[in-house]
Protein backbone atom coordinates (compact mmCIF):
# COMPACT_ATOMS: atom_id res chain seq x y z
CA UNK A 1 0.00 0.00 0.00
CA UNK A 2 1.44 3.44 -1.07
CA UNK A 3 1.24 6.11 1.79
CA UNK A 4 0.92 9.61 1.16
CA UNK A 5 4.13 11.12 2.38
CA UNK A 6 1.93 14.50 3.47
CA UNK A 7 -0.48 11.81 5.48
CA UNK A 8 3.03 11.14 7.23
CA UNK A 9 3.89 15.00 7.89
CA UNK A 10 -0.07 15.16 9.16
CA UNK A 11 0.04 12.62 11.79
CA UNK A 12 3.32 13.64 13.12
CA UNK A 13 2.41 17.08 13.45
CA UNK A 14 -0.94 15.73 14.95
CA UNK A 15 1.36 14.03 17.54
CA UNK A 16 3.37 16.94 18.09
CA UNK A 17 0.21 19.01 19.11
CA UNK A 18 -0.87 16.17 21.88
CA UNK A 19 2.22 16.11 23.40
CA UNK A 20 2.47 19.87 23.91
CA UNK A 21 -0.80 20.41 25.30
CA UNK A 22 -0.37 17.22 27.59
CA UNK A 23 3.17 19.50 28.67
CA UNK A 24 0.56 22.41 29.10
CA UNK A 25 -1.65 20.62 31.52
CA UNK A 26 0.87 18.73 33.30
CA UNK A 27 3.02 22.79 34.30
CA UNK A 28 -0.46 23.75 35.10
CA UNK A 29 -0.95 26.58 32.43
CA UNK A 30 -4.12 26.58 32.60
CA UNK A 31 -4.83 26.25 36.22
CA UNK A 32 -7.29 29.10 37.07
CA UNK A 33 -6.52 31.71 39.98
CA UNK A 34 -7.28 34.76 41.48
CA UNK A 35 -8.70 36.60 44.32
CA UNK A 36 -12.00 36.92 46.87
CA UNK A 37 -12.67 40.32 47.39
CA UNK A 38 -10.99 42.46 49.43
CA UNK A 39 -12.44 44.02 52.98
CA UNK A 40 -11.04 47.23 52.01
CA UNK A 41 -13.09 50.49 51.09
CA UNK A 42 -10.42 51.19 48.15
CA UNK A 43 -10.00 47.39 46.89
CA UNK A 44 -11.93 45.01 45.00
CA UNK A 45 -12.12 42.96 41.92
CA UNK A 46 -14.31 44.83 39.53
CA UNK A 47 -13.48 43.48 35.80
CA UNK A 48 -12.90 45.56 33.10
CA UNK A 49 -13.50 43.83 29.68
CA UNK A 50 -10.17 44.09 27.73
CA UNK A 51 -11.12 43.13 23.72
CA UNK A 52 -7.81 41.71 22.03
CA UNK A 53 -7.58 40.27 18.63
CA UNK A 54 -5.44 37.56 19.76
CA UNK A 55 -2.47 36.83 22.28
CA UNK A 56 0.52 38.18 20.10
CA UNK A 57 -1.78 41.29 20.65
CA UNK A 58 -1.61 41.36 24.46
CA UNK A 59 2.01 40.88 24.18
CA UNK A 60 2.18 43.46 21.69
CA UNK A 61 0.68 46.10 24.21
CA UNK A 62 1.75 44.78 27.76
CA UNK A 63 4.94 43.09 27.06
CA UNK A 64 4.63 40.61 29.28
CA UNK A 65 1.02 39.04 28.38
CA UNK A 66 -0.89 40.62 31.86
CA UNK A 67 -4.34 41.57 30.70
CA UNK A 68 -4.16 45.26 31.95
CA UNK A 69 -6.19 48.10 30.12
CA UNK A 70 -4.05 50.20 27.78
CA UNK A 71 -3.54 53.41 29.37
CA UNK A 72 -4.70 56.57 27.68
CA UNK A 73 -2.32 58.59 26.09
CA UNK A 74 -4.56 61.58 26.47
CA UNK A 75 -3.91 64.77 28.22
CA UNK A 76 -5.88 64.54 31.39
CA UNK A 77 -7.69 67.67 32.23
CA UNK A 78 -8.66 69.33 35.52
CA UNK A 79 -12.53 69.45 35.85
CA UNK A 80 -12.16 72.89 38.25
CA UNK A 81 -10.61 75.89 37.46
CA UNK A 82 -8.49 78.03 40.02
CA UNK A 83 -10.99 79.72 42.76
CA UNK A 84 -10.87 83.55 42.89
CA UNK A 85 -8.53 85.85 43.90
CA UNK A 86 -8.90 86.41 47.57
CA UNK A 87 -9.03 90.47 48.04
CA UNK A 88 -10.30 91.01 51.44
CA UNK A 89 -7.92 91.60 54.39
CA UNK A 90 -6.42 88.61 56.11
CA UNK A 91 -8.61 88.00 59.20
CA UNK A 92 -5.90 85.90 61.49
CA UNK A 93 -3.22 83.12 61.32
CA UNK A 94 -3.91 79.32 60.42
CA UNK A 95 -0.62 77.50 61.62
CA UNK A 96 0.01 73.39 61.73
CA UNK A 97 3.10 71.14 61.49
CA UNK A 98 3.48 68.37 58.88
CA UNK A 99 3.90 64.74 60.92
CA UNK A 100 3.74 61.17 60.38
CA UNK A 101 5.48 60.75 56.60
CA UNK A 102 4.58 62.48 53.00
CA UNK A 103 0.95 60.61 52.21
CA UNK A 104 0.02 62.38 55.60
CA UNK A 105 1.47 65.34 54.22
CA UNK A 106 -0.66 65.68 51.32
CA UNK A 107 -3.82 65.56 53.54
CA UNK A 108 -2.34 67.69 56.41
CA UNK A 109 -1.55 70.45 54.01
CA UNK A 110 -5.39 70.29 52.07
CA UNK A 111 -7.18 70.44 54.79
CA UNK A 112 -5.20 73.47 56.79
CA UNK A 113 -5.02 74.93 52.71
CA UNK A 114 -9.53 74.28 52.56
CA UNK A 115 -9.65 75.70 55.98
CA UNK A 116 -7.64 79.29 55.63
CA UNK A 117 -9.71 80.05 52.33
CA UNK A 118 -12.60 79.71 54.12
CA UNK A 119 -11.78 81.53 57.35
CA UNK A 120 -10.02 84.03 55.01
CA UNK A 121 -6.64 83.91 56.88
CA UNK A 122 -3.41 83.90 56.48
CA UNK A 123 -1.69 80.21 56.44
CA UNK A 124 1.83 79.94 57.80
CA UNK A 125 4.11 77.35 56.22
CA UNK A 126 4.46 74.32 58.30
CA UNK A 127 7.36 72.95 60.11
CA UNK A 128 8.04 69.49 59.68
CA UNK A 129 8.39 66.90 62.82
CA UNK A 130 10.03 63.57 62.71
CA UNK A 131 9.20 60.60 64.27
CA UNK A 132 11.99 60.99 67.15
CA UNK A 133 10.90 63.89 69.98
CA UNK A 134 12.52 67.09 69.07
CA UNK A 135 13.89 66.62 65.62
CA UNK A 136 12.55 69.47 63.25
CA UNK A 137 13.30 70.78 59.76
CA UNK A 138 11.53 73.66 57.82
CA UNK A 139 9.13 73.19 54.62
CA UNK A 140 11.58 74.45 52.59
CA UNK A 141 13.82 70.94 53.62
CA UNK A 142 12.29 68.56 52.00
CA UNK A 143 9.63 70.49 49.53
CA UNK A 144 9.83 72.99 46.92
CA UNK A 145 8.63 76.39 48.85
CA UNK A 146 8.29 78.44 45.71
CA UNK A 147 5.80 75.97 43.62
CA UNK A 148 4.03 75.51 46.97
CA UNK A 149 3.58 79.32 47.87
CA UNK A 150 3.16 80.16 43.94
CA UNK A 151 -0.04 77.52 43.62
CA UNK A 152 -1.88 78.89 46.16
CA UNK A 153 -1.31 83.05 44.65
CA UNK A 154 -4.28 84.94 44.80
CA UNK A 155 -6.48 81.48 46.62
CA UNK A 156 -4.55 81.77 49.77
CA UNK A 157 -2.10 83.81 51.63
CA UNK A 158 1.17 82.16 52.82
CA UNK A 159 4.07 84.06 54.56
CA UNK A 160 7.32 81.83 56.04
CA UNK A 161 6.75 82.72 59.65
CA UNK A 162 4.25 84.50 62.47
CA UNK A 163 4.44 88.73 63.13
CA UNK A 164 6.17 88.91 66.29
CA UNK A 165 2.72 90.64 67.82
CA UNK A 166 0.92 87.08 67.07
CA UNK A 167 3.73 84.57 67.72
CA UNK A 168 3.80 85.87 71.33
CA UNK A 169 0.04 85.04 72.11
CA UNK A 170 -1.15 81.36 72.62
CA UNK A 171 -2.95 79.99 69.81
CA UNK A 172 -6.42 78.38 70.05
CA UNK A 173 -5.37 74.20 69.37
CA UNK A 174 -8.13 72.82 67.31
CA UNK A 175 -8.89 68.80 66.59
CA UNK A 176 -8.93 68.77 62.82
CA UNK A 177 -10.86 65.80 61.26
CA UNK A 178 -9.30 64.40 58.04
CA UNK A 179 -10.87 66.03 54.82
CA UNK A 180 -12.62 68.30 56.86
CA UNK A 181 -16.12 69.59 55.96
CA UNK A 182 -17.66 72.74 55.71
CA UNK A 183 -20.35 71.83 58.34
CA UNK A 184 -17.67 71.25 61.11
CA UNK A 185 -15.30 74.52 59.68
CA UNK A 186 -18.50 76.68 59.75
CA UNK A 187 -19.69 74.99 63.40
CA UNK A 188 -16.53 74.28 65.45
CA UNK A 189 -13.44 75.95 64.18
CA UNK A 190 -15.18 79.54 62.86
CA UNK A 191 -16.67 80.22 66.47
CA UNK A 192 -13.21 79.66 67.53
CA UNK A 193 -11.59 81.90 65.14
CA UNK A 194 -14.01 84.69 65.39
CA UNK A 195 -13.07 84.96 69.20
CA UNK A 196 -9.03 83.69 68.58
CA UNK A 197 -7.98 84.68 65.32
CA UNK A 198 -4.65 83.08 65.58
CA UNK A 199 -5.38 79.04 65.24
CA UNK A 200 -2.90 75.94 65.12
CA UNK A 201 -4.11 73.03 63.54
CA UNK A 202 -3.83 69.27 64.54
CA UNK A 203 -5.34 66.60 61.96
CA UNK A 204 -6.82 63.20 63.11
CA UNK A 205 -6.81 60.58 61.37
CA UNK A 206 -10.05 58.97 62.29
CA UNK A 207 -10.57 57.38 58.32
CA UNK A 208 -7.88 56.57 55.67
CA UNK A 209 -10.54 56.28 53.07
CA UNK A 210 -10.14 58.82 49.70
CA UNK A 211 -13.40 57.88 47.89
CA UNK A 212 -15.68 60.77 46.58
CA UNK A 213 -17.85 62.71 49.18
CA UNK A 214 -21.09 64.96 48.66
CA UNK A 215 -20.47 68.65 48.67
CA UNK A 216 -22.02 71.57 47.33
CA UNK A 217 -19.36 74.50 47.65
CA UNK A 218 -17.33 74.12 44.69
CA UNK A 219 -15.10 76.51 45.70
CA UNK A 220 -13.87 74.29 48.84
CA UNK A 221 -14.05 71.41 46.39
CA UNK A 222 -11.54 73.51 43.52
CA UNK A 223 -9.44 74.57 46.62
CA UNK A 224 -8.98 71.38 48.00
CA UNK A 225 -8.41 69.70 44.22
CA UNK A 226 -6.02 72.98 43.78
CA UNK A 227 -3.77 71.96 47.38
CA UNK A 228 -3.76 68.11 47.05
CA UNK A 229 -2.92 67.62 43.39
CA UNK A 230 -0.69 70.97 42.36
CA UNK A 231 0.66 72.19 45.48
CA UNK A 232 3.10 69.83 47.28
CA UNK A 233 6.20 69.00 45.30
CA UNK A 234 9.39 68.26 46.60
CA UNK A 235 12.23 70.05 46.07
CA UNK A 236 14.03 69.63 42.81
CA UNK A 237 17.00 68.15 44.23
CA UNK A 238 14.94 65.40 45.55
CA UNK A 239 12.82 64.92 42.74
CA UNK A 240 16.12 64.23 40.92
CA UNK A 241 17.22 61.40 42.57
CA UNK A 242 13.67 59.67 42.45
CA UNK A 243 13.76 60.04 38.65
CA UNK A 244 17.11 58.62 38.26
CA UNK A 245 16.46 55.71 40.37
CA UNK A 246 13.04 55.00 38.45
CA UNK A 247 15.27 55.61 35.26
CA UNK A 248 17.39 53.08 36.17
CA UNK A 249 14.71 50.24 36.50
CA UNK A 250 13.11 51.00 33.71
CA UNK A 251 16.42 50.78 31.70
CA UNK A 252 17.11 47.18 33.19
CA UNK A 253 13.19 46.69 32.20
CA UNK A 254 14.02 47.09 28.67
CA UNK A 255 13.47 45.97 25.74
CA UNK A 256 10.56 43.95 26.66
CA UNK A 257 9.61 44.27 30.24
CA UNK A 258 7.85 47.09 32.72
CA UNK A 259 8.59 48.69 36.03
CA UNK A 260 5.79 47.25 38.85
CA UNK A 261 6.16 49.19 42.43
CA UNK A 262 5.08 46.93 44.96
CA UNK A 263 4.58 48.85 48.20
CA UNK A 264 5.83 46.31 50.81
CA UNK A 265 7.31 46.73 54.29
CA UNK A 266 7.85 43.37 56.09
CA UNK A 267 7.99 45.27 59.40
CA UNK A 268 4.68 47.04 59.28
CA UNK A 269 3.28 43.46 58.58
CA UNK A 270 3.65 42.64 62.37
CA UNK A 271 2.68 45.90 63.30
CA UNK A 272 -1.19 47.54 63.93
CA UNK A 273 -1.39 48.69 60.77
CA UNK A 274 -1.55 45.05 59.68
CA UNK A 275 -3.04 43.31 63.18
CA UNK A 276 -6.55 43.29 64.35
CA UNK A 277 -7.79 44.41 67.86
CA UNK A 278 -7.61 40.02 68.24
CA UNK A 279 -3.77 39.99 66.65
CA UNK A 280 -4.64 38.11 63.60
CA UNK A 281 -3.53 39.85 60.18
CA UNK A 282 -5.91 42.43 58.78
CA UNK A 283 -7.47 41.83 55.31
CA UNK A 284 -5.42 43.50 52.61
CA UNK A 285 -1.96 42.61 54.39
CA UNK A 286 0.11 40.46 52.32
CA UNK A 287 3.44 38.71 52.88
CA UNK A 288 6.37 38.59 50.16
CA UNK A 289 5.43 34.54 49.14
CA UNK A 290 1.96 35.78 48.35
CA UNK A 291 2.35 38.87 46.25
CA UNK A 292 4.89 36.33 44.45
CA UNK A 293 2.11 33.94 43.95
CA UNK A 294 -0.02 36.59 42.86
CA UNK A 295 1.90 38.05 40.62
CA UNK A 296 2.65 34.45 38.85
CA UNK A 297 -0.60 33.79 38.53
CA UNK A 298 -1.88 37.22 36.88
CA UNK A 299 0.76 36.70 33.89
CA UNK A 300 3.92 38.25 34.68
CA UNK A 301 7.14 37.12 33.80
CA UNK A 302 10.35 36.74 34.83
CA UNK A 303 11.75 39.55 33.47
CA UNK A 304 9.19 41.55 34.73
CA UNK A 305 11.51 44.43 37.00
CA UNK A 306 10.11 45.00 40.52
CA UNK A 307 10.58 47.95 43.03
CA UNK A 308 9.86 47.18 46.84
CA UNK A 309 9.30 49.93 49.51
CA UNK A 310 11.54 48.51 51.80
CA UNK A 311 14.60 50.37 52.19
CA UNK A 312 16.99 47.20 52.97
CA UNK A 313 16.92 43.67 51.92
CA UNK A 314 15.22 41.28 54.30
CA UNK A 315 15.24 37.38 54.08
CA UNK A 316 11.90 37.37 53.68
CA UNK A 317 12.51 38.76 49.98
CA UNK A 318 14.71 35.90 48.48
CA UNK A 319 11.96 33.47 46.85
CA UNK A 320 10.39 36.91 45.38
CA UNK A 321 13.89 37.78 43.91
CA UNK A 322 14.37 33.98 43.07
CA UNK A 323 11.31 33.79 41.03
CA UNK A 324 11.60 37.79 39.54
CA UNK A 325 15.88 38.63 39.45
CA UNK A 326 15.57 42.29 38.60
CA UNK A 327 13.63 42.79 41.89
CA UNK A 328 15.02 45.67 44.19
CA UNK A 329 14.83 48.07 47.23
CA UNK A 330 15.77 51.28 47.90
CA UNK A 331 19.59 50.63 48.64
CA UNK A 332 20.06 48.20 46.00
CA UNK A 333 19.04 51.44 42.95
CA UNK A 334 19.64 54.45 44.77
CA UNK A 335 23.24 56.26 43.80
CA UNK A 336 25.95 55.78 46.23
CA UNK A 337 26.13 59.64 47.08
CA UNK A 338 22.45 60.03 48.04
CA UNK A 339 22.39 57.46 50.42
CA UNK A 340 23.62 58.76 53.43
CA UNK A 341 21.05 61.48 53.27
CA UNK A 342 17.72 59.04 52.43
CA UNK A 343 18.72 56.17 53.87
CA UNK A 344 21.09 56.45 56.80
CA UNK A 345 20.15 59.46 58.71
CA UNK A 346 17.52 58.14 60.45
CA UNK A 347 14.64 60.08 58.65
CA UNK A 348 12.13 58.11 57.35
CA UNK A 349 10.03 60.74 55.70
CA UNK A 350 12.58 61.09 52.67
CA UNK A 351 13.10 57.52 52.08
CA UNK A 352 9.24 57.38 52.13
CA UNK A 353 8.65 60.40 49.88
CA UNK A 354 10.84 58.69 46.91
CA UNK A 355 8.56 55.56 47.28
CA UNK A 356 5.81 57.47 46.94
CA UNK A 357 6.94 59.40 43.44
CA UNK A 358 7.96 56.30 42.00
CA UNK A 359 4.82 54.65 42.66
CA UNK A 360 3.20 57.39 41.07
CA UNK A 361 4.80 57.04 38.02
CA UNK A 362 5.82 53.48 37.64
CA UNK A 363 4.15 51.31 34.87
CA UNK A 364 2.21 49.34 37.54
CA UNK A 365 1.43 49.57 40.99
CA UNK A 366 0.75 46.79 43.66
CA UNK A 367 -0.17 47.96 47.14
CA UNK A 368 0.40 44.82 49.53
CA UNK A 369 -0.82 47.31 52.90
CA UNK A 370 -3.72 49.02 52.98
CA UNK A 371 -3.93 52.97 54.15
CA UNK A 372 -3.18 56.27 53.07
CA UNK A 373 0.19 55.66 50.82
CA UNK A 374 -2.24 53.50 48.61
CA UNK A 375 -4.76 56.38 48.84
CA UNK A 376 -2.81 59.24 47.83
CA UNK A 377 -0.73 56.92 45.28
CA UNK A 378 -3.95 56.49 43.53
CA UNK A 379 -4.60 59.61 43.72
CA UNK A 380 -1.43 61.13 42.00
CA UNK A 381 -1.84 58.28 39.02
CA UNK A 382 -5.42 59.13 38.23
CA UNK A 383 -4.24 62.65 37.60
CA UNK A 384 -1.35 61.56 35.50
CA UNK A 385 -3.46 59.38 33.52
CA UNK A 386 -1.57 56.05 35.17
CA UNK A 387 -4.41 54.15 36.40
CA UNK A 388 -3.07 50.21 36.25
CA UNK A 389 -3.23 49.40 40.15
CA UNK A 390 -3.62 45.87 41.02
CA UNK A 391 -4.63 44.90 44.26
CA UNK A 392 -3.26 41.52 45.26
CA UNK A 393 -6.00 38.52 46.66
CA UNK A 394 -5.44 35.42 48.35
CA UNK A 395 -4.66 32.36 45.03
CA UNK A 396 -6.72 30.00 45.54
CA UNK A 397 -9.63 32.13 43.45
CA UNK A 398 -10.79 31.27 40.20
CA UNK A 399 -9.67 33.69 37.79
CA UNK A 400 -6.16 34.81 36.72
CA UNK A 401 -7.26 38.13 34.83
CA UNK A 402 -5.17 40.70 36.00
CA UNK A 403 -7.95 43.29 35.25
CA UNK A 404 -9.93 41.68 37.83
CA UNK A 405 -8.02 42.89 40.58
CA UNK A 406 -7.56 46.59 39.20
CA UNK A 407 -8.21 48.77 41.99
CA UNK A 408 -12.22 50.09 42.76
CA UNK A 409 -10.81 53.18 43.07
CA UNK A 410 -10.03 53.14 39.06
CA UNK A 411 -12.91 50.43 38.48
CA UNK A 412 -15.64 52.28 40.25
CA UNK A 413 -14.04 55.68 40.34
CA UNK A 414 -14.71 55.80 43.49
CA UNK A 415 -12.18 58.05 44.03
CA UNK A 416 -11.82 61.87 44.91
CA UNK A 417 -9.01 62.18 42.47
CA UNK A 418 -12.19 61.80 39.85
CA UNK A 419 -13.88 64.60 40.77
CA UNK A 420 -10.50 67.10 40.09
CA UNK A 421 -9.74 65.60 37.07
CA UNK A 422 -11.64 64.11 34.00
Amino acid sequence: MTVDPRQLVAGFLTLSMFVMLGNMIKHDHFTPVGGEELALETAGVDSNEIKVADTTEITKVNTVGVDLPKETAEEIRPCWSKPSPNVQESKGFVTFSLTMGPEFHISQITDAVVIARYLGATLVLPEIRGNELGKRRKFEDMYDVDKFMTSLDGVVKVVHSLPNRVSAKKPAVIRVPNRVTEEFISGTIEPIFQRNNYLRLATIFSSISLKQKESSNKDLDSTACLAMFSGLELKPEFSAVAKHMLDRLKEISKPDGMVIAVDMQTELLEKKNCKTSGGSRRRGCYYPQEVLNFLKKVGFSANTTIYLTETWWHKSLNTLKEAFPNTYTKDDIMPAANKGEFLKSGDSYLARALDLKICSESDVFVPAIPGLFYGHVAGKRIASGLTNIIVPAPVSSTSALASEFISTYISKKSHLAYSCYC
